[in-house]
């Protein structure tokens, strides 16, 4: 158990920011040496000769992974933030991880000093504030401060932070300063009754305090102290050297026992002339103010002098107490006196120091008589708790009608206390989580009406590994019998704080418990949370609340200026500061949210009211108000101020004067001409933050405000329709819109940022939790250089169901999952007699360019400016399209399909006429259980069609697994009679052999691969396919001659495999990839490069995995490179709502995976022109030889023999023998010249 503990606030609590920022992308990638990233090598995927090149999938957006730190990992949805800055590419990545909110930054004396709710930030437990340095990323806590920051400003001149919020630090409440010198120190005033949400420098250059506040103050004692009683009947009571006299042997006998009388059960004593010790160990952490003692006088015995040792510190506690004897205030330590005077009832002994403890013991020292013991005990405290464990609350024998207690119900268990101050109670609920499934109502004992501040205390989840499935927790309350603010406005808290931290409730007035009214808190789950909290149950966790009683000059109303260099402050009168003259104009319960300051001017926004501004107003230089054209409608929460243009959020539609309506909770006030001006139509709900970044838009940067708040839709203005959002929209300034609207090649950016700092020209650093890519596309993408764009609007189905892979499942086959998949699954491309049409199926929304509703199936033809068309509506719009083929000029898409085309039933295949754009005659429907479709493919050099999938028919005729379509004579034919099962994925090894991979059966033998030989018309099991360890869900071809492949599939354990069958024997890849992997497709790939050769993979070749691939130490990315020992990512995706995207395959104009763009053609072919050419060459040189020798025989006088008959009779001579050997010693003449 951890007894001095922090604590810190959860809330989502964000304020305005004033500092400037600028910032281009082409500036990040020259970040100072602080913050570096490692860039990643070029994949090199040659695509030259593939021709046109499309990625299918369920994403939003999609980037090539090019640098460490990108991801495609979802912005958190359970409050915690990220500290984050931009990568060279304009990605925004994380540098450090917060259990909970950061809403403000500020630099200083070379550090960044970080506020908010959070707990733990880079896994350094850092209560509501800490330092960061950015050049060697070290967290530095900044101690001694406990609650939540709401507001920094950083004075570098005069070396402190100026820190407001909802906290306790030293002896300051809601402001303090924290020094260069590394310390706080209290401001002359120590603080305010209220939250401080905002800081800034006026131009006067005192210090202004923005907040919920009506005078400057601290927390305070309650009229009557030491009211509270600690609970010692539920602790573990022991003694040391106790008598062995029955009826005086049990410690416990003084719990309780408030009479004084002595005797068998109610004393207890030491062994004769013993020291000895009285202890009590608890379950719950306390600090005391007051001990209270019954000494003994059993049989002339009592305790003379004693000691009280606290636990875990082991120290000795300081007293002050009156003597009885004297009446005099003494101190005492080691020795404390217990008188014998029987006159005494009890003595009662202050404690000096508040110190938390868990444990103590009294320890006797001396004694009178025979031997020391005590007939009584107390404990008091001055702290108000209401615990969810009874056993922590007031006993049943406290001098009080209302002790402390609480009731729950629910399936609450008691966890032990591990770091936090207490145990407490857990309850694990099903999921979907109901609002009341269970519950905790506080009841705390408040002995006096008054102003008090209300903290729900929450244990940290890291001591009880609950951080992933803890979440949100409805906090409401009843705080007076009567009146207006009687009741407790219900707040949404997160719970997912890794330590200890508490939540400011509520500052305001509690009235007495009484026998006819209890204050009360109590505490429910929030319905529903399935998306934000993985696995099957949600945790939900009560420990205590308490109330604070506030003391307060009062006199102000959410602002107050302070001279910094005044060394007091005059609390009885506030008349001379135009900021809280202000303040004083506004209505009761008003509220200053944020501040923003210029060189002649501040603006305070809120949610206040006065007889001339609403919500915001000015304080100029000489403490003149300006009315801002009377303010707005509504609340103000967030400011950011861009020159003479001051942006604005919050709860609004018009001005105060009606003259400005659409505003719709964003807008600008241009200060230059006094004017507010929409921002488009705004949003339909509040705004929360405004935070300035840049975006890269089709390569120019352009400057662009992020909104982030409670909304779901951009307002429609002029052309522009609504735009469904997720409480996240960007303002490009340049262009008058938001990025939704633009048609351009924009990024997807998508999460919650609330607040920036710049910390130079090149380096600006942001606060939120963001999704990033750098291409928005909805489902589908062109891949050359990189990603881009088909001229579609593509949006996922309503009603599909939530997966942290979007469509992708752990499964041994698509067939079972169909109702999960949303997005893009196939795509093809058609370019006969030079039409240009891309074909993309799944289960998606978009729009045909006539402005019709496109379902799940739709045609882009780039010949005819590209015009998107669907099916039109005979075909149900719950279909799934999985695979497409074009065969002539007709495409065959197969999947779960229904409906009617042509008249015709279809079921799981439909056929379609590109050039006429049209339903052909339908192949008889097929027929089954659940019939799905998940491969099709056109046999090579045939028109032949192979339909694979779940189905037992085709028409009337059997024809389970795989069915052939004839399309010369219409009919459907049985591939041999072997084949039953699913099948997930088919290809042709050649134009006869047909390899087929899913839950298989030859013969009514399982296997998981199969070969079918179309000479033979039969089936059979692969070549070692009993090797394969579960059902194979994709395959492709591992080389040019395609007799060797890769596959991947699901074991039984639920972990993915990745095998190649080499030629003669399958190899298994020695590559881990995580439990949670779907691999959809498999393709080899021709790399313009090369890496290490391998037994796997050739040195210019790599396999690409598709899916949602789980790589150890970096997470899940959509698409993945394994070169044949390592696995690197290669593209990487997101979608706008929040979670992962996936891709399901890569498609191509031209199968020509294994030709490079060097090479030409496979390397036989080479050799093989290449002899062709040297034999030529041979040739040549052989008749060039006989050329060169009949012109040498010519020159010297040669004539061709005589060949008649008659020349060879009559003229033939005898040459002499002489002749003959002489002419042998003639030399030769020189070679001929040319």
């Amino acid at each position: 158990m951890k007894i001095s503990f922090s604590r810190s606030l959860a809330t989502r609590s964000n304020f305005s920011m004033s500092s400037s920022w600028l910032l281009t992308v082409a500036s990040l990638s020259s970040l100072s040496h602080a913050i570096t990233f490692n860039s990643i090598p070029d994949a090199g995927l040659d695509t030259s000769q593939l021709g046109r090149v499309g990625i299918a999938g369920d994403f939003s957006g999609i980037s090539l992974y090019q640098y460490e730190g990108q991801t495609e990992q979802p912005f958190n949805t359970n409050g915690s933030q990220q500290l984050l800055t931009r990568l060279p590419n304009g990605l925004f990545v994380s540098l450090l991880e917060a259990d909970a909110s950061i809403q403000t930054m500020c630099s200083f004396q070379g550090q960044v000093i970080l506020g908010g709710n959070f707990t733990s930030l880079g896994g350094v437990q850092s209560p509501g504030i800490a330092s960061y340095d950015p050049n060697t990323s070290k967290v530095t806590p900044i101690a001694n401060l406990s609650g939540q920051v709401n507001s920094l400003f950083c004075d570098d001149a005069a070396k402190k932070v100026y820190v407001g919020g909802s906290f306790r630090a030293v002896d300051s409440t809601n402001a303090i300063t924290w020094l260069a010198s590394k310390s706080w120190a209290s401001l002359p005033f120590a603080g305010f009754n209220g939250p401080v949400n905002s800081i800034t420098k006026a131009p006067s250059g005192h210090i202004v305090f923005g907040g919920s506040f009506t005078g400057l103050g601290n927390t305070s004692t309650p009229r009557t102290p030491d009211g509270q009683v600690i609970n010692l009947s539920t602790a573990t009571i022991q003694a040391d050297s106790g008598t062995s006299t029955a009826g005086f042997s049990d410690p416990k006998n003084i719990v309780c026992k408030t009479d004084g009388v002595d005797g068998s059960g109610n004393t207890w004593l030491l062994a004769d002339n013993t020291a000895g010790a009285w202890k009590a160990t608890f379950n719950f952490g306390f600090e005391p103010t007051k001990l209270r003692l019954w000494n003994t006088h059993q049989d002339g015995r009592g305790t003379k002098t004693w000691r009280f040792t606290a636990q875990p510190i082991n120290g000795i506690m300081n007293f002050t107490y009156i003597d009885p004897a004297t009446q005099q205030n003494l101190t005492c330590t080691s020795e404390c006196p217990l008188s014998n005077d029987p006159s005494v009832k009890f003595q009662d002994f202050h404690f000096v120091n508040s110190i938390g403890m868990n444990a103590f013991s009294i320890d006797v020292s001396a004694w009178y008589g025979s031997g020391g013991g005590l007939d009584g005990i107390e404990l008091f405290q001055d702290d108000i708790f209401a615990f969810a464990i009874n056993d922590f609350n007031e006993p049943t024998c406290a001098n009080t009608s209302t002790p402390s207690t609480a009731t729950a119900t629910g399936p609450w268990t008691t966890t032990t206390s591990g770091q936090s101050n207490s145990e407490y109670l857990s309850a694990e609920l099903l999921k979907p989580v109901a609002s009341d499934a269970a519950s905790v109502v506080f009841y705390p004992d408040i002995r006096e009406a008054g102003e008090y501040i209300i903290k729900l205390y929450t244990p940290g989840c890291l001591q009880d590994n609950t951080c992933s499935t803890r979440g949100q927790v409805n906090v409401s309350g009843t705080l007076s019998a009567s009146g207006t603010n009687r009741t407790l406005q219900s707040r949404i808290l997160y719970q997912t704080n890794e330590y200890d931290k508490y939540d400011q409730l509520h500052i305001g007035s509690v009235d007495a418990s009484s026998s006819s009214f209890r204050p009360s808190i109590t505490m429910t789950p929030v319905p529903g949370q399935d998306q934000t909290i993985p696995g099957d149950n949600f945790v939900m966790v009560a420990q205590r609340v308490g109330f604070e009683l506030l003391n307060s000059t009062g006199g102000l109303n959410g602002l107050f200026e302070y001279d910094p260099s005044s060394a007091t402050v005059d609390t009885t009168n506030f008349s001379s500061s135009a900021f809280a003259k202000l303040g004083s104009s506004f209505s009761n319960n008003s509220a200053v949210a944020s501040l923003a300051a210029t060189s002649d001017r501040t603006f305070v926004g809120g949610n206040f009211t006065s007889d001339s501004v609403q919500n915001i107003v000015a304080i100029d230089k000489n403490g003149q108000t300006i009315a801002l054209d009377g303010g707005l409608n509504g609340e103000v929460v967030s400011m950011y101020l861009d020159g003479n243009q001051l942006f604005v959020g919050g709860r609004f539609n018009n001005t105060r004067e009606g003259s400005t309506s659409g505003l719709g909770n964003v807008a600008v006030y241009d200060s230059t001409a006094n004017k507010w001006t929409a921002l488009g139509a705004g949003v339909d709900g509040a705004v929360t933050s405004i935070v300035p970044t840049t975006l890269n838009l089709s390569s120019t940067a352009e400057d662009v405000l992020t909104l982030t708040g409670d909304f779901s839709h951009l307002l429609a203005f002029g052309s522009n329709t609504a735009v469904e959002v997720s409480g996240f929209a960007v303002w490009v300034k340049s262009q008058s819109n938001w990025l939704q609207n633009l048609n351009a090649t924009v990024p997807l950016v998508s999460g919650v940022l609330s607040t920036s700092l710049a910390l130079s020209d090149n380096q600006t650093l942001f606060a939120g939790s963001i999704s990033s890519q750098l291409l928005e596309a909805n489902g589908a993408a062109t891949f050359s250089d990189g990603f881009g764009k088909f001229p579609i609007n593509i949006q996922p189905p309503a009603g599909v169901s939530d997966s942290s892979t979007s469509g992708l499942s752990k499964r041994a086959s698509l067939l079972n999952s169909t109702n999960t998949i949303a997005g893009v699954v196939s795509g093809a491309f058609y370019e006969t007699d030079g039409r240009n049409i891309t074909v993309l199926g799944g289960h998606f929304v978009a729009t045909a360019s006539n402005g019709s509703t496109i379902y799940n199936l739709a045609l882009i033809d780039g010949a005819d400016s590209n015009t998107v068309t669907g099916l039109g509506t005979e075909i149900s719009v719950d279909s799934v399209f999985l695979s497409l083929a074009v065969q002539g000029d007709n495409l065959y898409a197969g999947g779960r399909v229904n409906g009617t085309a042509q008249g015709s039933d279809v079921n799981g295949l439909i056929s379609y006429n590109l050039v006429s754009k049209s339903f052909n005659n339908q192949p008889p429907a097929l027929a089954g259980d659940n019939v799905t479709v998940s491969s099709v493919n056109v046999r090579p050099d045939s028109s032949d069609v192979y339909v694979g999938g779940s189905f037992e028919r085709a028409g009337s005729l059997p024809c389970p697994s795989v069915c052939l379509f004839s399309t010369s004579t219409s009919q459907w034919n049985r591939p041999g009679f072997e084949l039953g099962g699913d099948v997930n994925s088919m290809m042709w090894s050649t134009n006869s052999v047909l390899f087929a991979g899913g839950n298989l059966t030859i013969n009514n033998s399982a296997t998981y691969l199969a070969s079918y030989d179309a000479s033979g018309n039969h089936w059979t099991a692969f070549s070692g396919a009993s090797d394969l360890p579960g059902p194979v869900i994709a395959l492709t071809a591992a080389n040019s001659a395609r007799d060797q492949v890769w596959v991947a599939g699901t074991q039984s354990n639920g972990s993915t495999y990745l095998m190649k069958y080499d030629g003669s024997s399958w190899k298994t890849a020695a590559v881990a990839l995580d439990q949670t992997t779907v691999i959809s497709n498999l393709q080899m790939f021709t790399i313009t490069g090369s890496h290490d050769s391998s037994d796997l993979i050739a040195s210019n070749q790599v396999l690409l995995l598709t899916g949602s691939i789980g790589i150890p130490g970096f997470g899940t990315a959509s698409s993945a490179i394994f070169n044949g020992t390592t696995v690197q990512p290669f593209a990487l995706t997101s979608n706008a709502d929040g979670k992962t995207g996936s891709i399901s395959r890569i498609f191509v104009q031209n199968d020509n995976f294994f030709t490079s763009s060097s090479g030409g053609m496979p390397r036989v072919f080479v050799a093989l022109i290449g002899l062709a050419i040297s034999l030529g060459i041979m040739v040549l040189i052989v008749l060039a030889g006989l050329a060169l020798d009949r012109y040498r025989k010519k020159r010297e006088g040669y004539i061709p023999a005589p060949t008649s008959m008659f020349d060879r009779g009559s003229g033939m001579q005898r040459i002499p023998p002489h002749e003959l050997l002489h002419s042998l010693n003639q030399g030769r003449p020189g070679a001929p010249t040319v």
